[in-house]
């Protein structure tokens, strides 16, 4: 099973609606197999978004990522990542498609509920920097047969 790095921003916090998002992936069959709240530092965001560094805007992202703890999750199902990043729509919420977590619940480029890791070798990289290998769990949640057919897993 691939696995991909989820975190829930202080916009879905301050919002209220965090159970409403993860229901959303729980409810698409993916498994949640690491999930704890965190309040993010300085340090972690210049690493997470070090491609962002240097433009001008980012300290209003490290500003609101650090407004309210966020949840970080990491999320298993076979092809997670892309499946993920379906379900969570194009980064600006008011381009985001309806029955996307952005388009559903998003008017923001930057307040835009959730992260979601971008291919297999980011979400690796993020899933460690975010949570140590005792934190992630491997297990077969009941109904996995409902969820896939036979030969995909």
């Amino acid at each position: 099973m691939e696995a991909t790095l989820v975190i829930l921003k202080p916009s879905a916090i301050g919002r209220a609606i965090a159970g409403e998002v993860i229901s959303r992936f729980e409810k698409k069959g993916l498994i949640i197999a690491g999930m704890k709240m965190i309040q993010l530092t300085s340090e972690i965001l210049d690493e997470h978004y070090a491609h962002l560094i240097d433009r001008p805007f980012f300290p209003r992202i490290k500003a609101s990522m650090m407004a309210t703890p966020v949840v970080v999750m990491c999320i298993k199902g076979k092809d997670a990542v892309q499946v993920v990043r379906a379900m969570t729509g194009v980064t600006n919420g008011r381009n985001a498609a309806p029955g996307t977590i952005r388009g559903d619940y998003s008017m923001s480029g930057q307040e835009n509920i959730v992260h979601a890791s971008d291919s297999v070798e980011n979400a690796q990289i993020e899933l460690n920097r975010f949570f140590k290998p005792e934190e992630i769990f491997d297990y077969t949640p009941e109904g996995l047969n409902y969820r896939y057919a036979n030969d995909e897993i």
